[in-house]
């Protein structure tokens, strides 16, 4: 058997949880205790993101990198037939990245960014205040510094509600 990136997160409720992962990565899960889920993905492999912004530690999102527009495009309506909340961006530059994307959040609220890569870019990109106001954050302070380090387009939670 081949080594798998293992990710655990902590959930409120295990019924509710293991029922938004269903949606949303369209498999059921390999095990349902009282308290334990698991899900086992044979593919995508893992992509590790390293951000600053946010609270040392924790955790910014998680996501799911497919090869292509039409693969996140599949995702998408298949997503939406069942009823999750997502946000799309078509050709949005973040992360120092061109993506055609999509974000849901998971029955705890943390964050997923479904998306294709399109191309490298050179610059990161100012965050997206629709983004923002889908995963519940708070926008960058008022007169903040220019040239200060930002948030980054992909903000984490520890910066909302303010």
């Amino acid at each position: 058997m081949a080594n798998t990136f293992h990710v655990a997160v902590y959930v409120k409720d295990i019924p509710q949880a293991v029922e938004q992962y269903r949606k949303m990565l369209g498999i059921e899960p390999a095990k349902v205790r009282h308290d334990y889920a698991k899900f086992e993905l044979a593919d995508p492999p893992v992509i590790l993101s390293l951000n600053v912004g946010g609270e040392p530690g924790k955790l910014s999102h998680l996501g799911i990198r497919y090869g292509s527009t039409g693969e996140v495009a599949s995702e998408m309506a298949r997503v939406k037939h069942h009823d999750v909340p997502l946000f799309q961006q078509d050709g949005t530059t973040c992360c120092y990245a061109k993506a055609d994307k999509f974000w849901v959040q998971d029955a705890d609220g943390i964050p997923w960014e479904m998306y294709t890569l399109l191309a490298d870019v050179e610059a990161e990109t100012a965050a997206d205040e629709n983004l923002r106001t889908f995963l519940g954050q708070a926008s960058p302070a008022a007169g903040a510094t220019p040239g200060a380090p930002s948030a980054g387009c992909c903000a984490p939670r520890e910066m909302a509600k303010a």
